[in-house]
């Protein structure tokens, strides 16, 4: 009687097994490839797809972090990227954030907060917050960005950030401002997708605001803070029109402006 021969693993127990593979050179992936069943090749298919993909994902992040790195370099060892949101909506502050990271940071999803979906921020942001050396929030009130303007009351709150930080960096990595600070500091168009740090205090500064105004949605009900973050929607507008200008409206706005003209 002849042996019978070795059953092979189910497709079930592959992907499970796949789904721990990090590396293209893993002999599991040479092994399977030998394996006749559709299947098989189907779960071939997606790891390589997952595995090309998570080392341009690596290969990014590493050029995000040269400007880090050439600091790192010239024993600037403490840098602190920089970045606001809200400058441009109807109501509501201006937040900024300064943010030191150790120099093996490690989470390839930080970017650009733009080019990241609510949920990817909101996921991220614990884990920034956990990872880094240091932290530190400015911000500028509707107030504030009434009596100074809107880039003046940007530059106050970016200044805040930085004297927030529990300890005073070597350098700053600044998304496209330059502020008054006695430290050396490096002015980046596009700096949230150039750098890590920078990438990391957008969305930092991003979800703090975001929370703020929920919490303003609560506050002030009808405007949909929550939703559309203080910015002109049409539907913000609509409610101006019907409710009136809040306390969180910054009146130097001009749609706001002319609704405070119109009683």
């Amino acid at each position: 009687m002849s042996e019978a021969k070795p059953k092979k693993p189910s497709i079930a127990m592959l992907r499970e097994q796949l789904a721990h593979v990090q590396q293209a050179d893993d002999p599991l992936l040479a092994t399977l490839a030998a394996d006749p069943r559709k299947g098989v090749a189907s779960l071939l298919l997606q790891t390589n797809r997952r595995l090309t993909a998570q080392a341009n994902a690596e290969i990014a992040f590493e050029q995000r972090l040269q400007l880090e790195r050439a600091c790192w370099a010239k024993g600037q060892s403490l840098v602190a990227g920089i970045d606001e949101v809200g400058r441009g909506p109807l109501a509501g502050p201006v937040v900024t954030c300064a943010i030191e990271l150790p120099h093996d940071f490690h989470l390839l999803g930080v970017n650009d907060s733009k080019q990241l979906t609510a949920h990817e921020r909101e996921t991220l942001y614990p884990q920034i917050l956990s990872a880094c050396v240091g932290v530190g929030i400015g911000i500028a009130s509707p107030k504030q960005i009434d009596h100074l303007n809107i880039y003046q009351a940007t530059r106050v709150a970016m200044c805040d950030a930085v004297l927030a930080l529990p300890q005073q960096p070597d350098a700053l990595l600044i998304d496209a401002m330059q502020i008054d600070v006695p430290m050396p500091q490096q002015k980046l168009i596009k700096g949230d997708a150039r750098s890590v740090s920078i990438g990391a205090a957008s969305i930092v500064a991003k979800v703090y605001r975001d929370h703020l105004m929920s919490m303003y949605d609560r506050v002030y009900p009808g405007y949909n803070f929550s939703q559309n973050d203080g910015y002109g929607t049409a539907a913000h507008l609509a409610a101006l029109d019907k409710l009136g200008v809040t306390p969180i409206h910054r009146r130097s706005f001009s749609p706001v402006t002319k609704r405070l003209q119109q009683g």
